[in-house]
């Protein structure tokens, strides 16, 4: 019997992976979060931080929020910043960081604006070593 499960992340552009894959592991609010086959039904939102698939090979998206569904052995991930990690240069990840220690500066962000551009730059410091 197979151990694996059918994945779709979704941009509002395109669809950026269609596959069947052995294990997820998701950067949600709640943590990092595994996915396997027969996992129970869920819905919940992403937060910045990678997501890791394997199955085939191992592919790693770098997402900045979206939502997160798994029912009936399908999951769904749609996002707007799903970047394969592959695709991203030193600079662009060096921009990014700058751009969120910019505005981590700012005297009026919320204390979960503060919660997402940290992570933002936890995780882009991670895949720029």
């Amino acid at each position: 019997m197979s151990d694996k499960f059918n994945i779709e992340i979704i941009t509002p552009s395109q669809t950026i992976l269609k596959s069947q894959v052995t294990e997820v592991t998701l950067p949600s609010y709640e943590g990092q979060m595994g996915i396997l086959k027969d996992h129970i039904p869920l819905i919940t939102f992403l937060r910045p931080g990678l997501v890791i698939i394997k199955g085939q090979d191992e592919k790693k998206y770098y997402v900045e929020e979206g939502t997160v569904e798994f029912s009936n052995n399908n999951l769904l991930i749609l996002t707007s910043t799903a970047k394969n990690l592959q695709d991203l240069s030193k600079s662009l990840i060096n921009d990014l960081i700058q751009q969120s220690q910019n505005k981590l500066k700012e005297i009026k962000l919320t204390d979960k604006e503060q919660y997402i551009e940290s992570y933002k730059v936890e995780t882009l410091k991670t895949i720029n070593l």
